[in-house]
């Protein structure tokens, strides 16, 4: 019996079949802890089994293949490599293919960020436009002075709760700015010596504090959250705002056009952009079969 740990289970199970000398299948396994990838890095756990040879299965086995002869530690040891190198090979090639689907940054903002474009193009189908005029547009102007009042006293509250919060942290930030965006968003502004840490790499923090304080201040008082942090998003914006040149020229050429896939919060920026540009145009988000998210932007049908 001995004792495996891991960064994942399989990998446990691997390890284990190579030391004990056996297949993965003749193991008598027993999960001591499950792997867990914690919160920004911390309480990142790994995966612990003890494991055993099944002497019952391993007798099954030789009983059904009785000229099977046990292969030698050193062959199970180079075999073993092969299939870790062949995953390894996978998994780049996998990467690669997902690099070239993407034209900016991997992202950065939850999903609940991004709105479902998708059931517009059935609506569109139903003879419904995102686009029409709404019978209670002047209740909304009315009501827009007061819902702003309501939004700044709003501002205020989550201000002094999220840097009581965050002054319980390590890190070497300024006093965090929460400010009205709009009548339905708060700008929340991460800035000081340490705030590019919080981005992460290819911003893997950025995206957890974005759930994190979207998840808290939506589900505790009903309001949308735009996060900048040492002017990540801002920068996002420009790589949008760039690479919208060409597209802009195909619509102006062409009428219609596509863009590549974008992820996350990009495609939110992409989509505002282009329907500030031609509101005139249909101008929607679609999905792939793998859920990738791209934009096109067409004419209205005829009806």
């Amino acid at each position: 019996m001995i004792k495996i740990e891991a960064i994942t289970l399989d990998k446990a199970y691997e390890d284990a079949a190579v030391k004990l000398n056996c297949s993965v299948t003749e193991l008598a396994i027993e999960v001591v802890q499950h792997p867990k990838n914690g919160v920004l890095g911390f309480f990142k756990k790994s995966a612990i089994i003890v494991a055993t040879v099944d002497s019952t299965i391993v007798s099954a086995n030789k009983r059904k293949n009785p000229k099977v002869k046990d292969k030698p530690k050193e062959k199970i040891e180079k075999t073993e490599e092969i299939v870790k190198v062949e995953k390894t090979e996978k998994v780049v090639k996998a990467k690669e293919e997902v690099q070239t689907h993407t034209i900016l940054n991997d992202t950065i903002m939850p999903a609940s960020f991004v709105s479902d474009q998708d059931d517009e193009d059935d609506d569109l189908e139903s003879g419904l436009s995102y686009t029409a005029d709404y019978d209670d547009e002047f209740d909304e102007k009315e009501n827009d002075a007061e819902d702003l009042v309501n939004t700044k006293e709003l501002a205020l509250t989550i201000d002094k709760e999220i840097n009581e919060l965050f002054n319980l942290t390590c890190f070497e930030i300024d006093k965090i700015d929460v400010s009205v965006y709009d009548e339905q968003t708060l700008l929340v502004e991460f800035k000081g010596t340490d705030a590019a840490l919080l981005i992460g790499k290819e911003g893997y923090r950025y995206k957890a504090l974005s759930y994190m304080i979207f998840n808290w201040i939506n589900s505790k008082y009903d309001i949308q959250l735009r996060l900048e942090i040492a002017e990540f998003l801002k920068n996002q914006e420009e790589s949008v705002s760039r690479y919208l040149v060409n597209v802009c020229e195909n619509i102006d050429r062409d009428g219609r056009a596509q863009t590549k896939i974008l992820d996350g919060v990009l495609v939110q920026i992409a989509l505002k952009e282009l329907r500030e540009k031609y509101p005139q145009k249909y101008v929607v988000i679609r999905s792939t079969r793998d859920g990738l998210k791209y934009i096109i932007v067409n004419d209205y049908h005829n009806s």
